[in-house]
């Protein structure tokens, strides 16, 4: 079982929060986005948003999670049934093997479907803070923190799948694991071509270079630098197969590789032979097909 106290979280949860309210979508909202995260709770009615150049339909019980830099947008407006929507922005929290102010899901999007269970709890939590927000009595803001936590929280739990028990399936962490490697790997085939080092990623997945080392072999089996050198070795590879594909120093340099040795020392390892002999090879190959046709 999963006792820990902070079973989440690397250091208590006090989040600071800057505002809570509620209304009604009357208007379509301009494209924006924060530097804290806000979240905003679908209370009643339904309604499309556009978050990072995607639309999400949305209905009573969905939340949208928009965290830092993270653009969004209101693009369905119905005068006769608004959208009743209830929102909150906050920072300095982090959660276990997610970026500081963050709530990562695990399909990467931006939207959660709360359960009906969860949907019950999150609602009785917003409208105690609308109301706390009303009432203006001492304590308020400490107040609000508390209610906040909760209704983080239960996210939380719906995002880590509740068992039908009430405790949590412990698999947070393999979740998040899963879902930075993805990103690192993504991050990876978007940017063979440019230097890249561990020190880089780490700083752009706000985690430790040690850790996102031990993770990444852990989910592939490779350190993150030799996957990368697979990635701009089969890249280099496609491009010797073409006609138009150049010298091997272009060739090199459009994969990463600015010592052509080194490039060319890297592939004859990875693929028996040497890129200028594979070129040649493919060209052979390719000249000999088009005389057959």
């Amino acid at each position: 079982m999963c006792q820990h106290q902070f079973d989440i979280t690397y250091y208590d949860l006090n989040p600071t929060i800057f505002f809570a309210s509620k209304q009604k979508m009357l208007t379509e909202s301009n494209y924006h986005d924060h530097d804290f995260t806000e979240f905003t709770y679908i209370l009643s009615g339904k309604g499309k948003y556009l978050v990072e150049g995607i639309v999400y339909d949305v209905e009573a019980g969905d939340v949208i999670i928009c965290n830092p830099g993270v653009k969004h947008q209101n693009i369905m407006v119905n005068p006769k049934e608004p959208t009743v929507e209830f929102f909150a922005g906050f920072t300095d929290f982090q959660f276990k093997n997610m970026p500081p102010n963050s709530i990562v899901l695990k399909d990467g999007g931006y939207v959660l479907h709360t359960t009906a269970e969860t949907k019950q709890e999150i609602s009785k939590h917003c409208y105690a803070m609308i109301a706390e927000n009303e009432a203006c009595q001492v304590g308020k803001y400490f107040m609000l923190k508390a209610h906040l936590i909760q209704i983080l929280l239960m996210m939380l739990r719906d995002i880590m799948e509740v068992e039908s028990t009430g405790q949590k399936s412990c698999n947070f962490e393999s979740y998040n694991k899963s879902y930075a490697v993805k990103k690192i790997i993504n991050y990876l085939n978007e940017n063979y071509e440019n230097k890249i080092s561990l020190d880089q990623i780490a700083h752009n997945m706000y985690l430790s270079p040690v850790y996102i080392s031990k993770i990444f072999k852990e989910e592939t089996g490779e350190s993150p630098i030799n996957y990368l050198i697979k990635i701009r070795l089969e890249k280099a590879r496609d491009i010797l197969l073409t006609l138009e594909g150049g010298s091997i120093k272009s060739i090199a340099n459009s994969v990463g590789y600015e010592d052509v040795y080194h490039f060319s020392k890297l592939f004859k390892k990875y693929y028996g032979i040497s890129p200028l002999y594979y070129k040649k090879t493919a060209m052979e190959k390719i000249a000999e097909e088009m005389s057959r046709a």
